[in-house]
């Protein structure tokens, strides 16, 4: 295992992207393709990838022992059969790991993909060291992982880690905002970019000015991209909106202590890829506030994720060398 070679792949809505992984975490290839929309060229385009990935690492095919996925949908991590990819209609209620063993003659380990990011980060980034660590990425969605002792803890029925869908709330109200689950209540209907592109939307139908629309151009969403300009240049409107989404943010991460008192929460996804700082840095300043053991407090770390893009095949090639392991 020392002198063999996984390759990660983080498999999106819009993008593949294979890397071949040394065992020190040096990313030696990495191959970017479109995810396609039919599911056997979804499968086809995965196979093709990772082997060009496999070509241009220079190394010998045969020391490229394992594949490891992520995949924006729920998984059972024995078999890598997805279940309910709503991101990838293509691949609902499919068993990706079978088909991906049978063309890449090789041991194939899917796992659901912020649960990969969060094992990538513990590993390779923001959280190396820690025994205990919860990773909150906040994105189109708002998703999670969690780390116990180490390992990444998949829960009963393999659904542990997601904070999105922590209600925090609720109030019984008509006008309630409704997740994407159609629950509603769940933080990632107050803290995520869909939420906070529908209430600036909302905002700016009401009549409020604002710089978003200008710096949208041509754009039919408000990227996340944007809404760091925007701050930038002190808006108004968005910096409202925000203010409401560091506070959800904070009592998530208040309740993610008091329950679970973890080492290390990080916070990672597109949106705080964005913002940096002025997301994470009120979450870190205000948490401890709602914290019930006051004592250490500070010995919490609240951080910003290190790995970007690459949380992703980092931590498919992690876990694919672990459960490698375990066989």
């Amino acid at each position: 295992m020392t002198k063999s070679f996984v390759v990660g792949v983080d498999l999106g809505a819009t993008k593949i992207l294979a890397a071949v992984v040394s065992p020190k975490g040096k990313i030696l290839s990495e191959v970017k393709r479109p995810t396609p929309t039919e599911t056997d060229k979804v499968v086809t385009r995965l196979v093709k990838t990772v082997r060009r990935a496999i070509k241009e690492a220079g190394v010998p095919a045969k020391k490229v022992v394992a594949v490891g996925v992520g995949a924006p949908a729920p998984v059972d991590p024995e078999t890598g059969f997805l279940y309910h990819a709503t991101n990838i209609p293509a691949l609902n209620d499919f068993p990706l790991g079978e088909r991906l063993r049978e063309a890449l003659g090789r041991p194939v380990f899917v796992d659901n993909d912020v649960n990969v990011g969060t094992v990538g980060e513990h590993a390779w980034g923001a959280g190396r060291g820690a025994r205990d660590m919860v990773g909150i990425f906040v994105g189109t969605g708002t998703g999670g992982g969690v780390i116990v002792d180490g390992r990444l803890r998949h829960g009963f029925r393999n659904g542990a880690g997601e904070v999105g869908h922590m209600i925090v709330g609720y109030r019984g109200m008509a006008d309630e905002p409704v997740c994407g689950c159609g629950n509603p209540g769940c933080l990632e209907a107050y803290a995520s970019r869909t939420a906070i592109e529908r209430d600036i939307r909302a905002a700016i139908a009401a009549g409020r000015e604002t710089v978003v629309t200008e710096l949208m151009g041509e754009r039919d969403r408000i990227t996340s991209g944007v809404l760091a300009r925007a701050l930038e240049r002190q808006d108004p409107l968005v910096t409202e909106v925000l203010g409401r989404v560091t506070t959800y943010l904070t009592l998530l991460v208040a309740s993610i202590v008091n329950f679970f008192d973890p080492q290390v929460i990080v916070i990672g996804g597109g949106v705080t890829e964005a913002l940096g700082e002025r997301l994470v840095g009120p979450v870190r300043e205000n948490a401890p506030r709602w914290y019930l053991q006051k004592k250490d407090a500070e010995r919490i770390r609240i951080v910003a994720a290190e790995l970007g893009d690459y949380a992703g095949v980092l931590g498919a090639a992690t876990i694919a060398r672990q459960r490698l392991r375990k066989r």
